[in-house]
C-alpha cells in the first residue's frame, strides 16, 4: 500500500490550476505574509497546528509585539511565553517554541537552521511538514509540507483509503505531495494547498462548485467527497474527576500552583487538583487547618483529545497562610499577573473578578 496512488494530473497541469485560483482567491496579507522571516513563519506555523487562521491572528499579532526577534523569545521566562498562549490550546506547542528558541540561540547561533530541514525537523515542535513549510515560505526553496489541509484535499482528489494517520496511508500522501510540488513560486503554492483545504476543501462542507479541481476529484466524481479522508478509529472517552481548589485569603486573592514541566497543562499555573474531597481535606488539614471550605459549585467539563475530565471546583476561605512555597503564589482577579493558565482555570478566575458574579454564586 505504500506505491503513490495515480496522479489525477501532471505536476506542471496541477500547479497551473492551484496558482490561477490561488491568485484570484487566495490568502495574501496573513500578519505573517508582511514580514517572512524564517522566525516570524516559524512561530505562525506552531500556532496554526490544529487552530484556525481567524483564531490565530490575534495571538500572533500579541506574541510578535512582545517578542519580535527569536532572541527575545529565548530571553523570556516561560511563565510570560504561556501567559501569551492561553486560550490558544494545545500548550505543548507553546513550551516547545520556548524550548526550540532557547535551542537556535545555544546551538545554532541564534538563527533558525533552515538550510538544513533535517535540523530544523529535529528542533522542539517542528517536525517533517512544519519545517517544510518554514524553508519554503521563507526562503522560497523547494521544500514539501503535508499538513491537515493538504492531506484532506489530497486524500479527496485521489479517493485515498485508510485514516491518515496510518503510516503506511501517510507515506502514499507524501508521495502525492512531493509529485505535484514546484521549483518556481514556491511561496504561493505552499499557501495555495494550505488556503484550498482551509477555504473549499473543507472537512465538513466542501465547496466542490469553486474548487479548481473539481473536474478530476475522484471523491466528487463518486458523489463521496464526505466519506474523505476517513476518520481515525474513534474510542470512547474515558471521564476522570477532579476537585479543583479555590482557597481565596481575606484581600480575595486565589491560591495558584505551577504544574510539572511535562503532563497536562505542563509548565501552566493552576488550581490545586485533588482526586476526592478527602484528599484535598487532607491537604488543607496540612496547609491550611484554619480553611473554611464553602458548598461545592456546580462541576463541568473540559474535553481533550482522549479523555474528558470533570471538574469539580471547591471553594474555601482562610484568613491567610504562613508559607506557601515556591511553586505556588496568590492571584488577584482584580489585578491578574501574567501567568500561563489552563482554559478552564481562567474561567474560574475571571468569575472571581470584581465585576463578575459573586463567588458564593458559583462559576
Amino acid at each position: 500500500m505504500s506505491e503513490m496512488p495515480t496522479p489525477v494530473l501532471a505536476p506542471e497541469a496541477f500547479q497551473q490550476r492551484l496558482l490561477a485560483w490561488f491568485d484570484r482567491h487566495g490568502r495574501h496579507d496573513l500578519p505573517w505574509q508582511r514580514q517572512r522571516t524564517p522566525y516570524r513563519v516559524w512561530v505562525s506555523e506552531i500556532m496554526l497546528q490544529q487552530t484556525q487562521v481567524a483564531t490565530v491572528i490575534p495571538y500572533f499579532e500579541r506574541f510578535m509585539a512582545r517578542f519580535p526577534t527569536l532572541g527575545d523569545l529565548a530571553a523570556a521566562p516561560q511563565d510570560e511565553v504561556l501567559h501569551l498562549w492561553t486560550g490558544l490550546g494545545y500548550y505543548a506547542r507553546g513550551r516547545n517554541l520556548h524550548r526550540a528558541a532557547r535551542e537556535v540561540m545555544a546551538e545554532h547561533a541564534g538563527e533558525l537552521p533552515v538550510a538544513s530541514l533535517d535540523a530544523l525537523a529535529a528542533l522542539p515542535g517542528i517536525g517533517r511538514s512544519t519545517a517544510g513549510a518554514i524553508v519554503a515560505q521563507s526562503t522560497g526553496r523547494r521544500a514539501v509540507i503535508l499538513d491537515g489541509n493538504v492531506k484532506r484535499s489530497l486524500t479527496r482528489l485521489h479517493a485515498v483509503e485508510g485514516w491518515s494517520g496510518r503510516p503506511a496511508v501517510e507515506r502514499r500522501l507524501w508521495a502525492l505531495a512531493e509529485h505535484y510540488t514546484p521549483h518556481a513560486r514556491v511561496v504561493d503554492y505552499t499557501q495555495a494547498m494550505m488556503d484550498l483545504g482551509a477555504t473549499l476543501c473543507r472537512r465538513g462542507t466542501p465547496e466542490c462548485g469553486r474548487c479548481p479541481f473539481a473536474d478530476v476529484c475522484v471523491a466528487h466524481a463518486r458523489g463521496e467527497e464526505r466519506r474523505f479522508p476517513e476518520a481515525k478509529p474513534k474510542k470512547a472517552l474515558p471521564t476522570r474527576t477532579t476537585r479543583m481548589l479555590v482557597l481565596r485569603d481575606a484581600d480575595g486573592r486565589v491560591l495558584l500552583e505551577q504544574r510539572p514541566a511535562s503532563g497536562l497543562w505542563g509548565g501552566l499555573w493552576g488550581l490545586p487538583q485533588f482526586d476526592d474531597p478527602a484528599t484535598l481535606r487532607a491537604w488543607l488539614d496540612v496547609h491550611a487547618p484554619a480553611a473554611e471550605l464553602d458548598p461545592a459549585w456546580p462541576a463541568f467539563h473540559h474535553t481533550f483529545s482522549h479523555f474528558r475530565l470533570e471538574i469539580t471546583p471547591q471553594p474555601a476561605r482562610v484568613d491567610g497562610l504562613d508559607s506557601i512555597g515556591e511553586t505556588r503564589c496568590w492571584y488577584d482577579p482584580a489585578n491578574p499577573p501574567r501567568l500561563g493558565l489552563a482554559a478552564p482555570v481562567k474561567a474560574l478566575l475571571a468569575s472571581l473578578a470584581p465585576f463578575a458574579l459573586a463567588a458564593s454564586e458559583g462559576p
